[in-house]
């Protein structure tokens, strides 16, 4: 704490000690209060004014900023009764301080808790699990790799680029010191500054629920080695269903009634209370969470958005530790100033995949058989360090055994595979054990039934929405479709007095891609390009369409159509198709005169795998500038598959910021030679990066800057 001697004047000491104060005297404010009237230092109104603040904390704030107008004198008044209220809380400590033995019935309460959440995390939930089917997460779970790192300077300075094995392999060793495990999320890495706030970032699929389900059955079983009496375990998901004012007490009830008698002990001893959110990224007020309007108490009823930014920043629940999962898109929008870690979720690196297919097919020697197959297609293998992929890679080889025909070129053949090995698997379960319904009219064609679910998932995508409710007219129309169990969770929701199923794709990707497909085949028209402002990082879109774009020109590509149409007996339009060849051809001819805002426009171009669109665009000025988005294999794939359609000079290749390490340099070396300027400052380049630069400059007669 800071020596109030040493400050020049009492009211500036009091502005120097703000926030430990709101701390210290939460406890005391209302006797305080009485002291500082009977000493005529507030006035009967001043006290009036400090009461009808909600809560202590918000109480001791305004106490405070009335002293701002109260002179020197006052100030110099109420530091002397702070310093003995503070030394008599020291002499004298509240019940329920860490100090007091907990309760009997606090103890029973909080083994009864880890039995529930064990309970509750005991079994995996697979995308295609059958009914009554379970999957004991213990046998399946693959050990995920945690590193730790701001967000921004892990992703710039921690990127994978090689290909198949090598890249898998890499995974790990470039771990090294980084490489945390979930135990040690809350321990401080110097001993010095408490960890309170910790945020888990990773792309779709690499895991973060996963790692909650694993937090929350080690803590069930007394294995999880992390300080905490309790986890309240909460999913943005769940949250999206409350469209009311309501308060942080209910909240935890919703799903804890069990908690209701010990909940103000649970509270009040928030330093041993950890709250896991999970999936920010989901949450339908995700760009409103910077607030400044704060719920000091747990009972204070607010707006949902008022509870999580005032759980985030501290002015709820102060002492409690918060862990907050996310996709990376929507980082920028959580408070930063309060986090205390950022962790990135790296995926599985070569043994972990190997592992997993060891727990996925049960059987040594057709695991290694399947892994072989896998390792033979170097992209297949390179998207299976994200677990989400792994699993889908998995489900296709059970079903066919091998890769039959053409091997998966882009993630769209990949998820096409996915959906005709369940469709197939649906349909052979069906045939087995159902019996024929008598039921009026004709038997509802496989196309339609797919079809239903993609206006599902297309309008909901749209709207922001990845949750349904039953009672919702777009869902209504699957009644009677038995894809639903196939391709969609049901959770129910609790209100006081009724509950409701909700629905939603067991993955948002899996919804993404049912929404390309309902957008390819029906009279839906084609989303609207993304617009963007003039600002650097300041565009309209805010890549949530940008996974859908790809998977809707993967499923409008020949092979692909061609696909759906003889196995799903879905038909893509002609017209559309011819559309959205002439329309990628004319953004990405425009997007070439800058090269901003690119990417994603290569994916798409990628997805469709035609070497003649791809030579169509054929631009006056040829500019890429990807710069400050750390690139992928998967992008550098995009980025040369483009490239080596086009001619001639490339007048712009900015690769500022990207990550970019000597072995993708090498890839990109035949195109470096074409460059005229060349970008690639802020990369940590080794000498041998610098090497491939060295020898494109050798024999380059086109390079007239490098950066």
């Amino acid at each position: 704490m800071v020596d109030k001697n040493s400050c020049n004047s009492c009211i500036t000491a009091i502005r120097v000690l703000r926030v430990s104060l709101v701390d210290e005297l939460e406890g005391q404010i209302d006797s305080m209060l009485e002291v500082l009237v009977s000493r005529e230092v507030f006035t009967r109104d001043d006290r009036e004014d400090v009461l009808c603040r909600p809560g202590p904390r918000a109480r001791v704030r305004k106490v405070l900023d009335i002293l701002e107008c109260k002179g020197e004198g006052a100030a110099k008044i109420f530091l002397s009764i702070s310093s003995h209220y503070q030394q008599e809380s020291q002499t004298h400590p509240k019940e329920g301080d860490a100090n007091q033995p907990p309760s009997v019935e606090y103890i029973r309460v909080k083994q009864k808790h880890r039995d529930i959440l064990r309970r509750r995390s005991e079994s995996m939930l697979f995308y295609n699990s059958r009914h009554g089917e379970k999957i004991l997460f213990s046998e399946y779970y693959v050990n995920l790799l945690l590193l730790d790192g701001h967000q921004d300077l892990e992703m710039k300075r921690h990127e994978v680029l090689m290909f198949g094995q090598k890249r898998l392999s890499l995974q790990q060793k470039r771990a090294g010191h980084k490489k945390i495990t979930p135990a040690e999320l809350f321990s401080s890495p110097n001993g010095n500054r408490p960890v309170k706030k910790v945020v888990v970032t990773g792309v779709a699929g690499i895991g973060k629920t996963i790692l909650v389900q694993k937090m929350l059955f080690d803590f069930g079983r007394n294995k999880d080695n992390l300080p905490f009496d309790f986890i309240i375990h909460m999913t943005f998901r769940d949250l999206n269903l409350i469209d009311k004012p309501t308060n942080f007490r209910e909240l935890v009830l919703r799903k804890n009634r069990h908690l209701a008698k010990e909940l103000d002990n649970i509270l009040a001893n928030d330093n041993k209370l950890l709250i896991i959110l999970d999936g920010f990224d989901e949450f339908r007020y995700f760009r409103s969470c910077d607030v400044d309007v704060f719920v000091t108490e747990p009972d204070e009823d607010a707006e949902l958005v008022e509870i999580f930014g005032s759980l985030m920043q501290g002015e709820m629940l102060p002492n409690a530790s918060i862990l907050l999962t996310s996709r990376p898109t929507a980082i920028n929008h959580i408070p930063v100033c309060c986090i205390d870690r950022f962790v990135l979720i790296a995926g599985f690196s070569l043994a972990e995949v190997q592992d997993f297919f060891l727990r996925y097919f049960q059987d040594s020697g057709l695991a290694d058989r399947m892994f072989t197959v896998v390792s033979a297609n170097e992209l297949m293998l390179t998207l299976c360090y994200i677990p989400a992929f792994c699993y889908i890679v998995c489900c296709i080889l059970k079903e066919t055994k091998d890769l039959c025909g053409e091997s998966p070129k882009t993630m769209t053949d990949i998820y096409v595979q996915y959906l005709v090995a369940l469709l197939r698997s649906h349909t052979q379960e069906r045939s087995k054990t159902c019996v024929p319904e008598q039921r009026a009219g004709p038997t509802q064609p496989l196309s339609d039934k797919v079809l239903k679910l993609g206006r599902l998932a297309f309008q909901k995508l749209m709207e922001h929405q990845t949750l349904f409710y039953s009672s919702d007219q777009v869902f209504v129309a699957l009644e009677g479709c038995s894809l639903v169990s196939t391709f969609l969770d049901k959770t129910v929701a609790q209100e006081p007095g009724c509950t409701e199923d909700v629905y939603s794709f067991a993955h948002l990707t899996v919804q993404e891609f049912f929404a390309a497909i309902y957008c390819a085949v029906t009279d839906q028209s084609l989303p609207d390009a993304p617009r963007y402002t003039a600002g650097p990082g300041e565009g309209e879109n805010d890549g949530h369409l940008d996974l859908f774009n790809r998977f809707l020109s993967g499923i409008l590509s020949e092979r692909n159509a061609a696909l759906l149409s003889r196995q799903v007996g879905l038909c893509c339009h002609k017209e559309k198709v011819v559309t959205y060849r002439q329309r990628l051809i004319k953004e990405l001819t425009a997007l070439c005169e800058n090269g901003a805002h690119i990417l994603n426009h290569l994916h798409c171009l990628f997805e469709q795998q035609d070497p003649s669109l791809a030579m169509a665009v054929q631009p006056t000025t040829l500019r890429v500038n990807v710069s400050d988005e750390i690139l992928s294999q998967m992008d550098y794939n995009a980025i040369m598959y483009f490239l080596k359609s086009t001619k001639g000079t490339i007048s712009e290749l900015d690769l500022t910021g990207t990550g970019i390490r000597c072995e993708a340099l090498r890839g990109f070396q035949p195109f470096l030679l074409r460059c005229e300027s060349l970008w690639l400052g802020e990369n940590k380049l080794d000498m041998n990066a610098v090497g491939v630069i060295a020898d494109v400059l050798e024999v380059s007669d086109s390079i007239i800057h490098l950066g």
